[in-house]
């Protein structure tokens, strides 16, 4: 049996089939499909089957025989009629009908059928290689009447032939990607990846070549691999950071006539310190109230940097000033501005004015953009302190005066002193807590600050008076300050001797001038003009010379 692809079209003529095998080998078991052969002309009565593809080909030739077992058919097939295959045929087969044949395997009888009369085999549908790029059937001859097998049955294979009919598609769409601004020419991006699902071992359908549509000139790809890289050096991302790289896949080795997909890279410059910060302006002025609280901040200076992140981290430092230790500046992470803060008192009498020279640099820095330039920058920071109302001030943090406790009333013991420290000296005047003197035993005169008695002293009754005096700038009652006074009552001889009680003595009657008696409690007392004693004579007289 043989396959030919224009059975019916070629001349009547007689095969002549070239012996290949001995006929007891022909006719061993297990003999099969690579056991038979094509006609090529030879003896006359030899047996076997042959065949040629729909196209007429010629079955590959082995080394010792000619194999037919491969077909070959072309995918999405657009005709209207069947596609034609191939045609079996036995050397057993006259031509008078008596030979029957029969097709089995993948396909048989629904994708491939067979004309049992002629052996020829047709496709019934559209076949697709990307779903199943083969089938193995197997066919035989049997006689029609008697249905035993002519030959052994024999395998072939109908593989689907590709056509370019699958356009590349990429893995990703749209891939996103970095790559560090001031990159240098040639640095790697990202690589993009097409797949074409046509046969890659059957000429260039799947042979895919990628290329660049928009992104240029600042990157290129690599035709072969899609390997994306920089093409332009000196890209700064502070004047753009954001591109957008149309890439194309095109099979076909990328000929004319090719399918061809695209896919979209973003390509976002990441940022690296190649911006020294820098101060908007040369000299700041900051006014604070001389009553600013120590730790407070008095002003806010910023350097601007272009950088982002980590590379515009800034630290900020005092490398000067005509008033040391009286400021500090520290760094808000957060929003980089430098922070001054006062880090002792104020005093807008003593001193009205300071200057500092301040210094910004960058908290990270790149080696490769040293060149650039300095990443430092000074200013000058003028800070005007300005004078606040402040309440008098005492001359003493407290006073202690001394009066005798039989002074006259109206009598002045001490004064105090207080001013306003303020350049416009606003007069002061005094008064007296009465909450700390609710007897009004004091007073004080308003205008010079002179302390005086009210009421009579009396040091047995309270040694010691506080008491605490107001002063009040004339001007603004509202700026006050207080002073503790503690007044000491010093003792006079005003008080006589006094016995805790009477007391009862005994004498005998013929005592003498002198003679000491006793008490009932035999406490010995002496004889005073002033004591009342009553004398009781006893017996006998008890006389100490």
């Amino acid at each position: 049996m043989k396959i030919t692809s224009k059975e019916i079209a070629r001349p009547r003529k007689v095969c002549v089939l070239l012996v290949l095998w001995v006929m007891a080998h022909l006719s061993s078991p297990g003999y099969g499909l690579r056991a038979l052969r094509r006609t090529t002309g030879g003896r006359r009565g030899s047996t076997g089957l042959t065949g040629q593809d729909a196209n007429g080909v010629p079955l590959r030739r082995s080394k010792r025989g000619w194999m037919w077992n491969q077909f070959f058919l072309l995918e999405e097939y657009t005709g209207t009629d069947m596609q034609y295959v191939g045609k079996l045929h036995s050397d057993s087969d006259r031509g008078d009908g008596s030979v029957r044949y029969v097709l089995n395997g993948e396909g048989a009888g629904t994708l491939f059928k067979i004309d049992e009369k002629s052996g020829d085999i047709h496709a019934t549908k559209r076949l697709d290689r990307e779903e199943k790029a083969f089938y193995i059937l197997h066919a035989k001859a049997v006689n029609r009447f008697t249905n035993e097998a002519l030959e052994g049955e024999s395998e072939f294979i109908i593989k689907i032939h590709d056509i370019n009919d699958n356009e590349p598609r990429f893995t990703k769409n749209p891939y996103f990607a970095r790559v560090p601004e001031m990159s240098d020419i040639g640095t790697s991006v990202i690589q993009v990846t097409a797949t074409d699902a046509d046969d890659a071992t059957y000429g260039n359908s799947a042979k895919v070549v990628y290329s660049i549509l928009e992104g240029q000139p600042y990157f290129s790809v690599d035709p072969e691999t899609g390997l994306i890289k920089t093409a332009l050096p000196g890209m700064d991302r502070e004047v753009k950071e954001n591109y957008q790289v149309v890439i194309q896949a095109k099979d076909m080795a990328g000929q004319m006539g090719g399918l061809s997909g695209t896919t979209t890279v973003s390509i976002t410059l990441s940022d690296v310190n190649d911006n020294p910060p820098r101060f908007a302006k040369t000299m700041y002025e900051f006014r604070v109230p001389e009553s600013t609280e120590v730790g407070s901040g008095v002003g806010v200076i910023r350097a601007i940097d272009a950088d982002i992140g980590e590379n515009a981290e800034m630290d900020y430092r005092i490398i000067g000033s005509d008033g040391p230790g009286m400021f500090d500046i520290v760094t808000n992470r957060s929003s980089q501005d430098g922070i001054i803060k006062l880090r002792k008192p104020l005093d807008f009498e003593r001193k009205r004015q300071y200057s500092l020279r301040v210094q910004v640099e960058n908290a990270h820095i790149n080696s490769r953009f040293l060149s650039v330039g300095p990443f430092t920058d000074e200013a000058t920071i003028k800070i005007v302190v300005e004078d606040v109302d402040e309440p008098p001030v005492f001359e003493r943090a407290s006073y202690v005066m001394e009066v005798k406790e039989d002074a006259a009333k109206n009598t002045v013991i001490g004064s105090v002193s207080a001013s306003d420290p303020d350049d416009k000296r606003s007069p002061v005047r005094y008064s007296i807590d009465r909450r700390t003197d609710m007897d009004r035993v004091f007073g004080i005169h308003a205008g010079n600050g002179s302390v005086f008695i009210l009421r009579e002293l009396d040091r047995e009754e309270n040694a010691w008076h506080n008491i605490s005096v107001i002063a009040t700038e004339f001007n603004n009652p509202r700026q006050t300050s207080r002073v503790p006074v503690y007044i000491r009552v010093l003792d006079i001889n005003d008080n006589a001797p006094t016995f805790a009680t009477n007391y009862e003595t005994f004498v005998c009657e013929n005592a003498k001038a002198n003679q000491v008696g006793l008490t009932k409690r035999t406490t010995v007392v002496m004889v005073s003009a002033r004591l009342p004693i009553r004398i009781i004579h006893l017996q006998p007289v008890i006389s100490r010379p």
